[in-house]
């Protein structure tokens, strides 16, 4: 009963902090990119970029370029996460057309500043609420590993090609204040998110640490490292504990924290921020998919 309680308060978390991701990053769009003609990096900005230029909406592109994303997050993430990307892109382009947003304002400089603002928050609680709301991060986590680059260089690749035809067809001026609109995004999904590394190292201290290890191994494919520990509490300091290590991408994060949590949600589960990882198991074939 209790697991099934926990499960429902993490599912309306979700739901709630992917919601309000749509409406501000919608809110980003409508008010503050669009009428004034700036585009930002990645699937979005690819969109912007298109729609400026053709008769084609903007809800509709973000949409119909983010579907191969969509099956790509399916491979490299898992099916859940997949699902909710869907329903997060899909909510999005349905926000664009049916909420009416007023245009603030036609400052450039805040229009970059403050659309850039928004759409990182929106996309920032999206990555909290276990979906993205732009398939530049689920493209970057699969050329990394083809092409042997970090996904912040593929991500960096990938918007210095779009601001480069940003330059050629709306001009330099609009190419300049669209660099700063996505500077604006990146730094603050990097708030919103707790840091953009390319790895997240985990550290878990359970009484269900075999069950935990068990899980991490076989459903999600991760390399895990066991640290012999004793308990620290008063009376109980001889009882030996085993303590788990193991780093995951910052996309699988969230899923993960939630199934240790169901498996004990009084698992102390500390997250720290790498920079870079060589060596170990950083992503193998799980034994079986659910």
């Amino acid at each position: 009963m209790k697991r099934v309680y926990n499960l429902i308060l993490v599912f309306l978390k979700e739901f709630a902090l992917i919601i309000l991701g749509i409406f501000v990053a919608g809110f980003g769009l409508k008010s503050f990119l669009i009428p004034n003609g700036f585009i930002d990096g990645g699937v979005t900005g690819i969109s912007l970029l298109v729609s400026f230029l053709t008769p084609v909406s903007v809800s509709i592109l973000i949409f119909i370029l983010n579907i191969p994303f969509m099956f790509l997050a399916r491979k490299q993430v898992g099916n859940i996460f997949a699902i909710k990307t869907f329903l997060a892109i899909s909510g999005l382009s349905l926000c664009l057309v049916f909420v009416q947003y007023p245009v603030i304002t036609s400052d450039k400089l805040l229009v970059a500043v403050f659309g850039g603002f928004l759409l990182g928050a929106g996309v920032g609680l999206a990555v909290r609420g276990g979906s993205v709301l732009d398939g530049t991060e689920v493209l970057s986590v699969y050329l990394s590993k083809k092409v042997g680059l970090s996904i912040g260089e593929v991500i960096f690749i990938i918007n210095i090609i779009i601001f480069s035809f940003a330059t050629f067809l709306l001009g330099i001026e609009a190419a300049l204040y669209s660099v700063l609109t996505y500077l604006a995004a990146s730094k603050t999904i990097d708030f919103f998110v707790q840091g953009i590394e390319e790895y997240i190292g985990i550290t878990v201290i359970s009484k269900k640490s075999e069950e935990i290890r068990k899980k991490l191994i076989k459903d999600f494919g991760k390399g895990v490292t066991i640290y012999n520990g004793k308990s620290g509490y008063l009376g109980d300091s001889k009882n030996e504990i085993d303590i788990l290590f193991t780093f995951v991408t910052r996309l699988e994060v969230i899923k993960i924290k939630q199934e240790i949590i169901l498996i004990d949600p009084e698992a102390v589960i500390i997250e720290q921020g790498i920079k870079e990882v060589r060596g170990g198991i950083v992503k193998k074939r799980p034994f079986h998919n659910k």
